[in-house]
């Protein structure tokens, strides 16, 4: 099977197991992923925004930034970009019916953090001590020792 033909069968295919298939799930899963991309899906979900809303309501992301992660959103075509002929322009921002889909799935997974932050957080804790008493080596494999040759 070709990596670049689609399959619109049963995603349990072959497909689901070639390198095309992970590199293709892992780009989208990467966007709709990203830090920057979940605030502007969260705020966007609230209804249509200009990007001084969007920035004021995502502490700590910059213009920049901001700027990057609307454009990426449209590229992939899960946000929607108006501009209004005014003077100056103005410009507005709106899920697509597409970026619509990601609100369920992103609550859900939101949901799922919540959830089990302190497990995760735990989990964080206890690596952190592993470093600290055993700190990685070049070569090593945690909890196997390296071998001399």
């Amino acid at each position: 099977m070709s990596p670049h033909r689609a399959t619109h069968g049963d995603p349990a295919t072959e497909a689901d197991h070639t390198d095309a298939y992970c590199w293709i799930i892992g780009s989208i899963i990467s966007r709709v992923g990203d830090k920057w991309s979940v605030f502007v899906v969260r705020r966007l979900s609230q209804g249509t925004a200009r990007f001084s809303e969007i920035r004021r309501s995502i502490p700590g992301v910059s213009q920049r930034m901001l700027t990057l992660t609307l454009r990426g959103l449209e590229a992939d075509g899960l946000v929607e970009r108006t501009v209004h002929p005014t003077v100056p322009p103005s410009v507005e921002y709106t899920l697509s019916p597409l970026g619509q889909t990601l609100i369920e799935p992103m609550r859900v997974l939101g949901e799922w953090a919540f959830a089990h932050r302190d497990e995760v957080e735990a989990a964080r804790a206890r690596f952190a001590e592993c470093l600290a008493v055993d700190p990685p080596r070049r070569g090593a494999v945690r909890g196997v020792g390296v071998v001399a040759l």
